[in-house]
């Protein structure tokens, strides 16, 4: 499951503004190749839409069925925000609503009525 965190003022090329809805995956833990201990972290992609900013700000909090998964793409380059490091990334984030984690696919589905003869 992903969840809708917030969203974000967009331009397309020809200057019209939309939103992306911000989409988040569930917690994950992660080994600090520098320091050896593990942090908590989640990922992100945004998705675009069609919506206003009032019905995306109604959005948030809302769950949706899939995963958030890496995809390789170009080479580009993205700095850090908190230290103004660039990096040169290879990948994005993208949300993929038919890739259900394994729980999604059994707590989903309706139970099962099972009897037992006797």
């Amino acid at each position: 499951m992903v969840t809708i965190s917030g969203y974000a003022e967009r331009e397309s090329a020809d200057g019209k503004k939309f939103y992306a809805l911000v989409l988040q995956g569930g917690m994950e833990m992660v080994l600090s190749e520098e320091s050896g201990r593990y942090y908590a972290t989640a990922k992100q992609a945004s998705i675009t839409s069609t919506f206003d900013e009032p019905t995306c700000k109604s959005l948030i909090g809302t769950k949706l069925p899939g995963r958030i998964t890496r995809i390789q793409c170009d080479p580009y380059e993205y700095t850090v925000r908190e230290t103004g490091e660039i990096l040169t990334l290879n990948h994005r984030w993208t949300y993929n609503p038919n890739e259900a984690a394994l729980d999604e696919m059994v707590y989903e589905k309706e139970p099962l009525s099972v009897e037992f003869a006797q």
